[in-house]
This record gives structure tokens, sequence and C-alpha cells, in this order.
């Protein structure tokens, strides 16, 4: 008897389902961790708490990770260029001193991990593993004894700029400035002797090296001073979209020489390069509401995600497909190799993620994906988690 029309439906509805529940299933097991997470700051400045439903509020919730099936997550200890010297320290401390509570009031959802034996000890008690990076050079305040104030309190990476330079290394942002002729903080380009001894220190201290948002210069003397494969927390690719943050081709060779790993931004803006233009024009049509932010002295950053929550479907309209994430990852891997990639969303830290992407509870759909691509379990495990594992273990001493 043929089967009839309704039985190969079923059939095929069965097989779908399987093969997602598989996906599902592969996605849980895997050592799921993300290097870079901005709700701490965030959430702290609209007064929210990450412990409660944020849903439509945030990228982020406690509930919203295990539902992801985040293993570990490296949440920014973040201020921006507003903070300098005697006040960069201090909100360093404050976002800090407000995670440990989060993690102390919820020890049957979190653990704090420092290195990789208490990151495999999370992972089998099932409970989110929260690591700490420094965004930003500027918290240290030129003071050698800040940054091993922060290492002690648990940093694990520090971010050598944000988009500001500081004193000891130039910014990719004051950089690009500088060689265009425009306004700029710096006068000169790369790391002062300085900024090779924070270095230097690093590499003792067991803190690995972030080279997000850095200069070119900034960057290369970096990795001729470190004795250590560096991070590259919350980045992508400059071949696929030219802007200053991104990594050229001969950037990613020199981070995959030294042993490092990149783990990619999820910004629409570091992912499509057609990104940049349609939002400049999407707020030049709400110029009169975009000047009444900037009149407010918000951070560029800040006017970005407010202009976006004005007008929601027009941002929407904006968000690339996942699909451009994917040729990002493809394009170090066919460069240098499946070892050299990873995980950094930028969640909370960015206005615009690709479609689909609507928060870290969609983190399964990037395992999906790579699946469909092609890619095997032990090269996406690699992605996924085990490359950061390892380049944990080599950060020095502390692991």
């Amino acid at each position: 008897m043929i089967p009839s029309k309704k039985y190969w439906i079923a059939a095929l509805f069965s097989f779908c389902t399987i093969k997602v529940i598989g996906q599902k299933n592969f996605h849980e097991k895997s050592i799921v961790i993300d290097t870079h997470n901005d709700v701490l700051s965030s959430a702290t400045l609209k007064g929210l708490n990450i412990e409660d439903d944020l849903s439509g509020k945030t990228h982020s919730d406690i509930a919203r990770f295990h539902k992801g099936g985040v293993d570990i997550q490296i949440f920014s200890i973040f201020c921006d260029e507003r903070y300098g010297k005697g006040t960069a320290f201090k909100m360093a401390l404050r976002e800090i001193d407000s995670l440990d509570a989060i993690v102390a009031r919820n020890p049957s959802k979190l653990v704090a991990v420092n290195n990789s034996r208490e990151l495999r000890e999370a992972v089998r008690a099932k409970k989110l593993g929260v690591m700490k990076g420094v965004e930003g050079g500027h918290m240290i305040e030129d003071n050698l004894q800040y940054l091993d104030s922060l290492f002690n309190r648990g940093a694990r990476y520090l971010t050598l700029t944000w988009n500001n330079s500081t004193s000891w290394a130039s910014s990719a942002w004051d950089e690009t400035n500088l060689d265009a002729g425009k306004p700029t903080t710096i006068t000169q380009k790369g790391l002062t002797d300085f900024g090779r001894q924070v270095v230097r220190r690093m590499n003792e201290l067991g803190m690995m090296v972030d080279l997000s948002h850095v200069g070119i210069r900034t960057f290369y003397d970096a990795l001729e001073t470190t004795t250590r494969p560096v991070i590259v927390s919350h980045s992508c690719v400059h071949a696929l979209c030219p802007v200053p943050r991104n990594l050229t081709d001969e950037q990613i060779k020199a981070i995959a020489r030294n042993g490092g790993v990149i783990h990619l931004n999820f910004y629409s803006g570091f992912l499509d390069s057609n990104y940049n233009r349609n939002k400049d024009a999407f707020q030049q049509r709400h110029k009169k509401q975009l000047d009444s932010l900037k009149a407010l002295n918000l951070p560029s950053y800040q006017v970005d995600e407010e202009i976006s929550k004005l007008f929601p479907v027009e941002a929407e309209e904006l968000r690339p497909s996942m699909n451009l994430l994917m040729e990002h990852l493809d394009h170090i891997v066919k460069l240098v190799g499946v070892d050299h990639v990873g995980l950094g969303s930028d969640f909370d830290g960015i206005d615009s993620a690709p479609q689909d992407l609507d928060g870290v509870e969609d983190m399964p759909l990037i395992t999906s994906a790579l699946l469909v691509r092609g890619y095997s379990k032990k090269d996406i495990r690699k992605i996924l988690g085990g490359n950061f594992i390892r380049l944990l273990k080599k950060a020095g001493p502390a692991s």
C-alpha cells in the first residue's frame, strides 16, 4: 500500500522534531561560553536587577542564561570615558561588588569562576559560572596596584583600551582619527613603556590581555610584549565589515600565531557593511528626536539605544541576517583554523543584534546554524567554549 500524503507530512514533521531535539540536546551537553556581556553596567544604570525577569528590557537575566544553555558568562566591568582618575577604579569596584552580591544571593544558580578547574566544577554543578573581565585600561588609573587589586577581585582579562585611549595605550577609535587628521586625545600610537609594564604584569598575574578596542599599533606592540596567548573578547572581521573595531586578516593571522582566540561580537554594525549607512539614514529621518537625546549629553552608545527604542519597527528593519555572523566565523576558520574563534556576544552593550538573536536565550540558534553549515560536533564544541578553556589554562599561574 502506498503511504498517504498525510503519512508523509507526519513523517516529515516527526523527522524535523527529532532533528531539532537532537540539536538542542547537543547544545545543552556542550560547554557554552560567552566572553563579553554588558548587562551588569547597563542594568545597573537603569536600576534593574538580573535576578528579575528582564525580558523586553535587556538581552540578559539569570533565567534566560539558563534557557540559552550558557554555562560560563564573562561579565564586563565597564565605565566609559566620563570616568577617570579618582572615579574609574571606584566604579569598577562598585560593579564587582554588585556582581559578587548577586552570586552570593543565588548559590543554587550561580558560582564564581576564576580558573579552568572552577570552570569545570561549575559545569558539573549545572550552575552559571560567573567570570569578570574589565573593559578599559582607564580603570586602573595608571596604577599597577589597581591592576593587582582587580585581578584579586576576580578580573581575568583587561581590555587595554575602550574607545577612549589611556595615557599608555591608544584605541582603535583614536588611532583612526589621528590618521584621518580628526580631533583626538592622542599624539602618538601604541604602547608606552608603562603600557608594556601593564602587559608584562598581566602575564605574571595570569590575567588575559584583551585586544578588542585597541588600535593597530597597540595591537602589535602588545603581541610583541606578551608571553601568553591573547584574547579578543568581542570583535569581528574587517574584510567583511571594514570598521576600525574589526580585525584585518593580518591581525587575525597574528593572533593565530600567538595562540590566541577571537570571540565574535554580535553587533549589527560590526557584521553588516551596510548597517552604518542604513542607521545614519534612519537617524536622519528622526533628527529632531536625535538632537534632543544628544542635548542630554549622553554617550553616543546610549543615544543609539534610546533612538532605537523610540522607533522599534524601523530599528528592527536594520538588523542583518544571522547568516552574516556565521560568515564572519567561516572567514576566520578558513583563514587560520577552528582553534582561534569563539563567541563574545556583547549583549546588553549593543543596540542591534542579528535577526532572531534577541537575547542570551537564543544562543542555541548558533549551535543549530553551525550544524547546518556542516561543522563537526568536535569543532562546534571548540567554538562554543573549548577554545576559551584552552586559553584560560594557558593564561598563567592562576589557572
